[in-house]
Parts: C-alpha cells; structure tokens; sequence
C-alpha cells in the first residue's frame, strides 16, 4: 500500500486501549441481536447467524471504527483488516438495521462526535467543479470497465429479474426513453440537459429530432460524449457545455436531469430548483431521476461526514421524496405531476457492475489503480447495491410541470 496514496488506510489511528475496548464491547453488543454472524480473530463469534462478517485484526477495527466511525469501518475494509464471502449480504444486514446499530444516547448526541463536511467542500460553483472531477474524472477508461455500450452511469429500468448482463444496455435504453416520454420529448423539442454523462440521452433525444444543449462539469465526460456525438452525425441537434448549472442560460420546453441531484447539496437545492424553473418555458416539463433515502434519516445524516463523501462523492447528499417535493413547492413553479419508484432494479443494476468490475479487475494496475483503489470501488459498489437491497435507498422518476400563467 502506497502511504503517500492512502495515508489514512495505511496507518492505523493512534487509539487508547480504554477507547479501543468501548468500542469493541459497543460493537459486539449492536451485533449481537442481527441475522448475520460477525468472527473476530481469538474470540468467539457474535450474531443470531447468516452471512459471515470476518474481522482479522480486531485491534486495527476497534481502533478505526472508535477514532472514524463509518469512515473508519470503510477504512478498514481497504486496509484488509475484514472482510466477506458475501459482502453485499452482510452490508445489506447491517444497511437494514443502521438505525439501530449507534445507542440511542449516541444517536442524539451525533452532532458531538460525527465528523461534519469539510468546508472546502461545499457545492458553490468552484467546489462543486471540484467535487465532480474528483469522481467522474478518474478515467473513461476505468468507468468503461464496468458499464455497458450505453456508458450509462445510474438506475437501469428492467423487464424482470434477475437482471443478466446482456440485458443491460436495453434496460439503460429503457430508462433513458421513460425520461424522455416523461419530458415530452419528440421532434423539434428544446431539450436542456443537466448532467451530461456519457452522452447517450442527449444522443436518443436527438434521434427524436429534439435539439439538445447538455451542460457538465466533467471535463473526460464531455470529452467522451463529444466523441460519440461526433461519431453519430448528431452535431448539429447536440452541443454539450462545461458549465455549473447554475450558469446555463436560454429557455426550453423540456429539463431532464438524472441522478445530479444527490451532488447538488442540500444547501443548494433551492439554487437547483431554482435554474429548472427558470431555464423551463411555462407549459414545459421537468423528468427528474434521482436517488432518495427516508426523511428521518436523511435528517439524521445529511450533515455527517461519511466514507462516500471521502472517497467516492466529496459533497453529495441523497435527499428524501418529501425534501425534493417541498423545495420544488417552496422556490419555484413546478409542480410534481407523477413519481415512479424503482430501488429493486436499481440493486440490479449495481449487482451487474459490481460483478463486471470484479471480472475485470485485472485491468485496473494497466490505468494506474493499485489494489487498495480496488477494494475501495468493490465496497462502494457492494455499500450502495446493499442500501438499495435493504430499503434503505430508493430511485425515483419524477415529472414536474409549469403551468402556463392564467391570461
């Protein structure tokens, strides 16, 4: 392990054996009463059984889990301190009862001990730039690994399950058309898109001769998605812009946004609410997809630092149904018309990349990616398959409308 790369996984966090031994006795006491059996090396085994959770160093855990919480507990799975057969089953026990895995006390008192979002960042026009290529600029390549042809990057729609790869691209084709029948999208429609991608909505919105204006902050994506505007003859009907959505300008009869709202920032959705409705022509229509959790615990969480925010998505916050739908009221003149929830096919989606990312994970050190780099993605990808498994997460498609001022 590369100490310059990770110097929080490859040194343990300096612990007192008083702190370290609490958190060993609060950690077997929240496991103790879930249908999972967690083994620690040189004790006996705790949990009403199911799927094994196995820590190899218990001091390293107890001395990470005690100093970082969540943060810590992520930390320790890169280090190889513990592992899972079956990750995903065991995140999934622990996701379904998370509420209850902290003491009540603890729980109240969270605004004490859990770590807050570093200042740096907050999702303003200069910090969300960054956040975004933290993530979506690691590398085309590397997100080519796992995804399919369509290079799409959020909840595929599925006929049934279980889901199997070679459906994949139909099922992301299937989302991104639902999007675009919510939107009203056909020939001669202005389209603004808010969160590029790779490219392939504003591509089947243009094969209904809508003409498209797709705005990102990802300088690789729009790079990538440029190159297959090009190769599709479809320059003339798509311009893609490396612009924050809160510079995009025009009007337009339909917004579609995709899974962009969960990096907006809880302090900036009235900004984000805001720009769809202005950016909307009355009679317009918004297709939102966006991931939620419940409300009481996305009150619970979103002020808390966690291991997604550190090593995957510097910035984001998933809100809940009720968040989305009392800001849309509050700030703007969109009103919801219609919400598809769909967080089963979601953890399909995530099952079929996880398991594409871990057949080909032996291509990661040819782009530069290490072995930590690789438990890192296969935790986040088996942490939110789990999420979405237990409930815990949810997908949504929304469509808004404006209605037009009465004369």
């Amino acid at each position: 392990m590369d100490p310059a790369r990770w110097p929080d996984v490859a040194a343990v966090p300096r612990s007192s054996w008083a702190r370290t031994a609490v958190t060993g006795a609060l950690v077997r006491r929240a496991l103790r009463g879930l249908p999972l059996r967690a083994r620690f090396a040189g004790a006996e085994p705790v949990g009403r059984g199911g799927p094994l959770l196995e820590v190899r160093d218990p001091a390293a855990f107890h001395a990470r889990v005690g100093t970082s919480g969540l943060v810590g507990f992520g930390e320790s799975y890169m280090a190889g301190e513990w592992d899972a057969p079956d990750l995903v089953a065991a995140l999934t026990v622990l996701a379904a009862h998370t509420a209850d895995l902290v003491p009540a006390p603890l729980q109240r008192l969270r605004g004490l001990w859990a770590p807050r979002h570093p200042h740096e960042e907050r999702n303003t026009p200069d910090g969300s730039r960054s956040n975004i290529s933290r993530h979506y600029d690691l590398s085309n390549d590397l997100f080519a690994l796992f995804l399919d042809d369509t290079l799409s990057y959020s909840s595929a729609v599925f006929r049934g399950f279980p889901a199997t790869w070679d459906l994949l691209a139909a099922a992301q084709r299937r989302k991104v058309d639902r999007l675009l029948d919510l939107a009203g999208v056909r020939e001669g429609t202005r389209l603004l898109e808010i969160g590029t991608g790779w490219g392939e909505l504003a591509l089947r919105a243009a094969a209904r001769g809508a003409r498209v204006t797709s705005i990102t902050l990802s300088r690789e994506q729009r790079e990538r998605a440029l190159e297959r505007v090009r190769a599709a003859g479809a320059g003339d009907r798509v311009s893609i812009e490396l612009c924050d959505y809160r510079e995009a300008r025009g009007t337009y009869d339909a917004v579609v946004s995709v899974e962009m709202i969960e990096a907006v920032g809880a302090e900036f959705w009235p900004a984000y609410f805001r720009t769809l409705d202005e950016r909307l022509d009355p009679g317009g229509r918004v297709a939102l997809q966006a991931i939620t959790m419940p409300h009481e615990r996305m009150l619970a969480t979103r002020d808390t630092f966690t291991w997604i925010h550190k090593y995957v998505f510097p910035g984001g916050v998933i809100p809940s149904t009720e968040a989305i739908e009392d800001t849309a009221r509050a700030h703007t003149r969109l009103r919801p018309a219609r919400r598809d929830a769909f967080g089963a096919h979601y953890a399909e989606t995530l099952r079929l990349w996880r398991e594409r990312f871990t057949a080909r994970a032996g291509e990661l050190g040819a782009l530069g990616f290490d072995e930590t780099f690789r438990r890192l993605w296969t935790f986040y990808l088996a942490y939110c398959e789990a999420g979405f498994r237990a409930g815990y997460l949810d997908v949504q498609q929304y469509l808004f409308t404006k209605e037009r001022p009465a004369r």
